[in-house]
């Protein structure tokens, strides 16, 4: 019998209040006058989610949720869309963040770390009627979703995960790194990135570790040699670059579970990643599977050759 879930994204949701800076770092002072402050739903697990269902990839997200106006715009984001949410009871309430987004589209992010408790599970039985149904995960490294990889990986998943901004040495990355069979990581906080990627390959189960640059490209660990995939121009004014890893790493699965070679996976998260860095912060919304294929198609004549020598910095 088929799988009846392509992909199973655990953890991830929240929302987020979006405020407009004038510039990042921001000088201090008293106060600012700043454009509209909006909230709206959407963390990393919700992102990926909403970048797989738009590339017609059959999508199921389950995490712990308040029950609070927060939660409600999760559940609502979702059942717009379409994307079946398993939300699991979350007594500290939903996650939230606060964007601060500069004019060029960067933006920090502070994160509300009082909605996890030490306690906090997915319910195994959910997680592995879930798993049985599925066939591939993607882990956010949120908490309590590191408790569910054995599960996961006892119904026969293949695991992915992004580490984000990961430094390296901090522990409570290590259990999803070392835990996946596809690895993201973003270099920006790595002092050497091909280090750390062919550690998590010797430690870890990984096949495969892509590092994402920004602008200067991607990086690919596979079979043992680095292959670089160039940044791919995005197709209007960037805005705002939160919620561009998430839609790199959902079009990237999307080559990848269909065997497509890594170097055309790392194109197609490009133009995702790209695509998402020109909408605005206060939208969630993802790139199309026609939109990916035709760019995709574009960019391919004439053909873009991965450069096999260049390293991540």
């Amino acid at each position: 019998m088929s799988p009846e879930i392509d992909v199973l994204v655990l953890g991830g949701a929240g929302v987020d209040t979006i405020v407009y800076v004038p510039q990042l770092p921001l000088p201090f002072a008293d106060s600012y006058m700043v454009p509209a402050i909006e909230t709206r739903a959407g963390q990393t697990g919700d992102f990926v989610a909403l970048g797989l269902h738009a590339l017609g990839l059959r999508t199921h997200h389950i995490d712990v949720v308040g029950d609070d106006h927060e939660g409600d715009l999760v559940r609502a984001l979702h059942h717009d869309r379409g994307i079946p949410l398993t939300d699991v009871p979350l007594p500290a309430g939903t996650r939230r963040a606060v964007n601060l987004v500069g004019p060029d589209g960067r933006r920090l992010s502070l994160y509300d770390s009082s909605r996890s408790g030490e306690g906090d599970r997915l319910p195994a039985e959910t997680v592995a009627m879930l798993a049985a149904a599925s066939r591939h995960a993607h882990v956010s490294i949120t908490y309590p979703c590191a408790f569910a990889i054995p599960a996961l990986r006892e119904a026969g998943l293949t695991i992915s995960t992004d580490l984000h901004n990961w430094d390296g040495a901090e522990p409570y990355h290590e259990a999803f790194a070392y835990s996946a069979d596809l690895v993201f990581v973003s270099a920006a906080a790595l002092t050497d990135p091909e280090k750390t990627m062919r550690r998590i390959m010797e430690r870890g189960r990984a096949r495969l570790v892509v590092a994402t640059a920004g602008a200067e490209g991607t990086y690919l660990l596979a079979d043992g040699e680095i292959t670089h995939i160039p940044a791919v121009t995005p197709p209007a004014p960037v805005l705002d670059s939160n919620g561009a890893g998430d839609a790199f790493a959902a079009a990237f699965l999307f080559g990848w579970l269909a065997a497509e070679p890594p170097q055309q996976c790392g194109r197609y998260g490009a133009i995702a990643g790209a695509y998402a860095c020109t909408v605005p912060a206060t939208r969630a919304d993802a790139i199309d599977r026609a939109a990916l294929l035709a760019r995709a198609a574009e960019l391919a004549t004439p053909p873009v050759g991965a450069d096999h020598h260049r390293q991540p910095r």
